[in-house]
């Protein structure tokens, strides 16, 4: 035992206000409690939220044919690839003729021009590439097409009536 200047241990306690020694158990009680929850927590058993754990699937027999239907766009036109291959000979990004086959050197030149522009080059083509590209979606047959709406500019104030412009400017509260 280390020499601690008293000369009986008990002394030690004597030295020690009363309320250190009694926070010593609380201390270790709330240790202990901490240590042992996760211990005793268990896992809960919740049910498969899908609501078919209990539907028996249909395993098909040997011998049976299984078709399935494909969803989706499954190749694009080819009118669409010709248009395409012609907007990136337009570019310098393809040469040579269109052959209206989405073919390897095709696929090479929209993955090099979507890498030129920054964008993904996982699928192609990009939307963002055939806007740019001019090949975009046409909106001539929407129904405003043909009243001259252009939704690419805001109207600015002077196309407003005088009531609604004065309106608007008094309600902002800046003065002209």
């Amino acid at each position: 035992m280390a020499y601690t200047g008293l000369s009986k241990p008990y002394e030690l306690f004597q030295e020690v206000p009363i309320r250190v020694i009694l926070r010593i158990p609380f201390a270790l009680a709330l240790a202990a409690g901490l240590a042992a929850t996760p211990a005793m927590a268990s896992r809960v058993h919740r049910a498969p939220t899908s609501g078919h754990s209990h539907i028996k699937h249909h395993t098909p027999t040997p011998g049976a044919k299984t078709t399935h239907k494909m969803h989706g766009q499954q190749a694009i036109d080819s009118e669409r690839v010709s248009a395409i291959q012609q907007a990136l000979i337009r570019e310098h990004y393809l040469t040579g003729e269109p052959s209206s086959k989405w073919d390897a050197d095709t696929q090479a030149a929209m993955l090099k021009f979507q890498a030129d522009q920054g964008w993904q080059t996982k699928i192609t083509p990009d939307s963002r590439a055939l806007i740019k590209l001019g090949l975009g979606p046409n909106h001539s047959d929407a129904i405003n097409a043909g009243s001259g709406a252009n939704f690419n500019q805001l109207n600015s104030p002077s196309a407003l009536p005088p009531t609604s412009a004065e309106g608007f400017v008094a309600a902002s509260g800046v003065s002209h």
